[in-house]
């Protein structure tokens, strides 16, 4: 099995940051968010993807991060998402992010792959959502 990567570069503006000018940290969850759906972009996106597993949606589960050193306006920081761990029904994903040789966040996702059954919302097997992920893997840049 392929390690599969995905890795974005974020330009931080002015705009991103706190009054101290250093990156609100809530950004940084939204950047591993924007990194997970890039990845998804490889295979047609969020809702491509949903359709084809009969899914509504890879939503979160849970979330967490570790704030290494501070970004700041006009930093460009590289984010890599790896897809480290798959369960019946989740998925974690770790990310890590850099700027030039600088470790400034590191964090997790765990989502999981929702459908409707029997009129109720609940947790899907990833084991089709895996398949396709691995018969494409490998590194995207975007």
């Amino acid at each position: 099995m392929s390690e599969i990567l995905q890795t974005c570069t974020i330009k931080v503006s002015f705009g991103d940051c706190d009054p101290a000018g250093i990156v609100y940290y809530p950004n940084h969850f939204r950047w591993f968010d924007a990194t997970f759906h890039a990845l998804l972009q490889r295979f047609g996106g969020h809702a491509a993807v949903s359709r084809k597993l009969g899914s509504i949606g890879i939503g979160l589960i849970e979330v967490g991060g570790a704030f290494r050193a501070p970004a700041e306006d006009g930093d460009a920081l590289v984010l890599t998402a790896r897809l480290v761990e798959w369960r019946e029904k989740t998925l974690r994903i770790a990310y890590e992010g850099r700027i030039d040789d600088r470790l400034t966040v590191e964090g997790f996702e765990v989502r999981g792959l929702f459908i409707r059954e029997d009129g109720q919302l609940r947790a899907g097997r990833m084991a089709p959502l895996r398949e396709m992920l691995e018969a494409g893997a490998g590194t995207a840049d975007a």
